[in-house]
């Protein structure tokens, strides 16, 4: 496979681990789907960062309905994103794939804890880095870890799934059916028309470092591989 990057950070929501039929929090196949992404990606020589969500475990709005401070929910979310991720690390491992698993907070006896420089050593054994816990401190989203840690490991590009779009629009697609589609973006533009594609924080941590997203459909994973081939597939946010 001929790769566009030479490194990324893949960027996957909780929910495309749920299995929502047997409303089990992981599907056995989307689950695999995963695995098969990220080994392919990782096999053509390609250096690569995971993050993923947790909204298959636990999703703010359960810590308001339930009177928890959102705090305490932030955590509880950090919390899911590691047990997707230990589940990630275990089925890669039993594929061959040498992986290290990184946690923003203390967990010393599943994963590491988090630190630009254990990423970067990773990173340079070759090792799929899996961000685990978010940025490890409440009011940050998964969209924040992805950027964060995407300049941390001097990655090329974000590679962002969606479920249900092919990409950004300049309204919510499934509200306006006149929705625009837009193929290419600076970081500017999707500031300065609040477009919800992740939050401020996070484009503007990208829009600093010159890092490329790409989001696209998430309905067939090969569409990662397809953007990493360099199609012109989805959105592309970028500088200028």
């Amino acid at each position: 496979m001929n790769s566009l990057y030479k490194t990324v950070v893949l960027k996957f929501s909780g929910e495309a681990l749920q299995d929502d039929g047997a409303s089990l929090i992981i599907s056995k196949e989307k689950l695999g789907g995963i695995i098969k992404v990220i080994s392919e990606i990782y096999l053509s020589g390609v250096n690569v960062g995971v993050v993923v969500g947790a909204g298959n475990i636990f999703r703010g709005r359960i810590a308001q309905e339930n009177g928890l401070s959102s705090e305490s929910g932030d955590y509880m979310g950090m919390t899911g994103t590691i047990i997707n991720m230990i589940a990630i690390s275990d089925l890669l491992t039993k594929n061959n794939i040498p992986n290290k698993l990184l946690s923003a907070l203390a967990l010393d006896d599943v994963a590491t804890k988090y630190s630009k420089e254990a990423a970067n050593v990773a990173i340079n054994e070759h090792k799929v880095c899996l961000f685990a816990a978010g940025v490890g401190k409440p009011n940050f989203t998964t969209d924040t870890c992805a950027a964060s840690r995407a300049i941390d490991i001097n990655a090329d590009a974000i590679l962002m799934g969606k479920f249900g779009v092919k990409g950004i629009y300049d309204s919510d697609p499934r509200k306006n059916k006149d929705a625009k589609f837009l193929e290419n973006l600076t970081y500017d533009e999707v500031l300065s028309r609040d477009l919800k594609v992740m939050d401020r924080t996070a484009i503007q941590l990208l829009q600093k470092h010159n890092i490329i997203t790409k989001v696209f459909s998430m309905d067939d994973l090969s569409n990662f591989i397809r953007v990493i081939q360099g199609e012109n597939i989805g959105s592309t946010i970028k500088e200028k």
